[in-house]
């Protein structure tokens, strides 16, 4: 009797020990849906938060009888909304680089002016327009025709055709992720002029241009800093209509939400839509 007693209360104690487990694994996997319900809400908010920004800083790239109009130079502007801090830097896209329309000599400039010595920089910059143009015939100073791609070992070759994406830049002959990732920020394919507009360029496209980048960049800067979103420069009209606009909102918690899109005024024949979306990239920063 006394055995039989010890048994059950053994194997009570491990039905006990078990469901235990299992009631302590069931609280554990609530609790972690419920944090991951939790990210997923934030970072949906977040993200509302910063098309709520790119939405504004349209607006106000729009000039009022009250107010001239934000700048599209590259500068940072601030905005308060939903206690919720959200920066805004727009750049009007005829300020860049435009892949299809540079000729090599800009290109090469451009290169030589982001620190590229000069030999591959023209290099560089004729392979660009070798990869774009329809003919076989490499550029005269450098560039690369698909003999040159096979010797490299790469199983393709020059596109002949016009640049669909900015990554496909990436396949150029010559071109590495490194320098890739610092051009990338100053070129487009949605300008419509073979040069850029220097009202909206950046130090280097500026250089490129045989302008005195430092110059004209002092002068952008004493017309007035946008960390608040009331301060703007003179009334500057764009040429394009057409802006890349990042929008970086952080919550009271720091966590920020980014989105980056290419945006053009006007419709494209849908209804309510006051602007086309030309590229569109959003989620959360690294800490």
């Amino acid at each position: 009797m006394n055995r039989s007693r010890g048994a059950a209360l053994v194997l009570v104690l491990w039905l006990i020990a078990l469901l235990t487990a299992v009631v302590g694994a069931f609280a554990l996997s609530a609790r972690i849906e419920h944090m991951q319900q939790r990210v997923t809400g934030d970072d949906a908010i977040g993200q509302e938060h910063a098309r709520a920004g790119l939405e504004y800083a349209l607006y106000r790239l729009q000039p009022s009888a009250t107010r001239p109009p934000w700048l599209a130079d590259g500068r940072r502007y601030r905005w308060q909304f939903d206690a919720r801090r959200i920066d805004l830097r727009i750049i009007d896209e005829n300020g860049k680089i435009n892949l299809n329309l540079a000729d090599a000599t800009l290109l090469a400039a451009f290169l030589r002016a982001m620190g590229q010595p000069p030999e591959r920089a023209t290099q560089l910059a004729g392979a660009i327009v070798d990869w774009r143009d329809a003919d076989s015939l490499t550029q005269p100073g450098g560039g690369a025709e698909l003999p040159g791609y096979l010797a490299a070992g790469l199983p393709y070759g020059p596109r002949n055709n016009r640049f669909e994406t900015l990554g496909e830049l990436q396949r150029v002959l010559g071109m590495d992720n490194a320098l890739y990732e610092q051009l990338e920020p100053m070129l487009t394919l949605y300008s419509r002029q073979p040069r850029p507009d220097p009202r909206f360029a950046a130090g280097p496209v500026l250089t490129a241009l045989g302008l005195d980048a430092e110059a004209l960049l002092a002068q952008r800067e004493q017309a007035g800093s946008g960390e608040d979103e009331n301060v703007t420069g003179p009334t500057l009209a764009s040429g394009s209509g057409t802006y890349s606009i990042e929008s970086r909102a952080m919550d009271a918690r720091g966590r920020v939400s980014v989105l980056r899109g290419v945006v053009r005024m006007g419709t494209a024949g849908t209804p309510g839509t006051t602007y086309t979306v030309l590229r569109w990239e959003q989620g959360m920063a690294a800490r």
